[in-house]
């Protein structure tokens, strides 16, 4: 019988398709994320790897996993492995993409809004000291009505935050590498600009992008510079592609009204210094943390292990 092993504590969906289809499957069952030498010891043995965005496939590990045959990655993302070495070594490696669509969307508008009418902010005030009472000048936020949002990466997730901004009056302009035909862009109803420039005259910045070398630090101390002192910028992209040492400079020196970040450069670590500031909102990478979402994704890194083990193709092959 073939073995699968699970590097964290997935779905009961993935362990009921495994079950049905009569394989054998261990999981992580420990405190916090499994260590390097656990995962070193168990991947000896398995077959097929089902692990989680924060675990580090690397080639240590792919080298102490001579029957392995699959990685499939619980995640649209997949920079925790080393998908040519596994490439090189006939492992297939797979991700789960758009079914995080709908849920990241909520959360990156669920961030805008949180932001710019201080929801987070007022939380704490009433756990806190309280309130004398309701005032003309109290508490003041801004409506996102008539508002720019820049979107930095227009994939399926950007497109359905510009579709929500839209429906909720504000303009839209995006940055990406792969400009939309001007049709495509008319039946959105965003438009192009240069990032230099979406920075510069954006009120909400959206960061939906992925973490690629190119995407690495865009935003940096000069980008922080070009923006407006009453914009906010929410990173629901990738950690990495903020620099979070400009960022928090940027933040206390006032050059940007506030940030909503659920991703963070080194992640799960975070810099005491936002903590300490009422205009920042940290989550802990919640993106795609909802029910749905994850029985989706528990379905597909499942199915994919089925779908091998029985000679067939998996779905969403990443290193073909």
């Amino acid at each position: 019988m073939k073995k699968v092993y699970l590097t964290a504590q997935f779905p009961q969906v993935a362990l009921d398709e495994l079950q049905q289809n009569n394989l054998e499957f261990a999981s992580y069952t420990g405190e916090g994320l499994i260590s390097h030498a656990e995962l070193l010891r168990q991947a000896a043995s398995a077959d097929y790897l089902i692990t989680t965005l924060s675990t580090q496939v690397d080639r240590e590990i792919i080298d102490a996993a001579p029957k392995l045959k699959l990685i499939a990655n619980f995640g649209a993302g997949f920079n925790n492995i080393d998908t040519d070495y596994a490439k090189s070594k006939g492992i297939q490696v797979t991700n789960t993409p758009a079914v995080s669509t709908n849920s990241v969307t909520e959360v990156t508008m669920g961030l805008m809004l949180a932001l710019s009418h201080r929801m987070v902010e007022g939380d704490k005030l009433m756990r806190t000291k309280g309130f004398a009472g309701w005032a003309p000048l109290f508490f003041l936020g801004h409506e996102i009505a008539g508002k720019q949002l820049g979107v930095v990466g227009l994939g399926s997730i950007g497109k359905e935050v510009a579709k929500r901004a839209l429906a909720m009056g504000m303009t839209v302009a995006y940055y990406g590498p792969h400009p939309l035909s001007d049709a495509d862009a008319q039946a959105l109803n965003v438009h192009y600009l240069p990032l230099e420039e979406l920075i510069k005259t954006s009120d909400f910045i959206s960061i939906n992008a992925p973490g690629t070398p190119q995407t690495h630090h865009m935003f940096d101390a000069a980008a922080f510079d070009n923006m407006k002192d009453t914009a906010y910028l929410i990173n629901v992209g990738r950690g990495p592609i903020v620099d979070e040492t400009a960022l928090l400079a940027a933040l206390k020196a006032g050059k940007l009204a506030g940030a909503a970040l659920d991703v963070y450069e080194n992640e799960p670590e975070v810099d005491d210094g936002f903590k300490a500031l009422d205009n920042v909102i940290l989550v802990p990478h919640i993106g795609n943390a909802t029910v749905e979402a994850r029985d989706a994704m528990a379905n597909i890194v499942a199915h994919n292990v089925v779908l091998l083990d029985q000679g067939q193709a998996p779905k969403f092959v990443v290193n073909a």
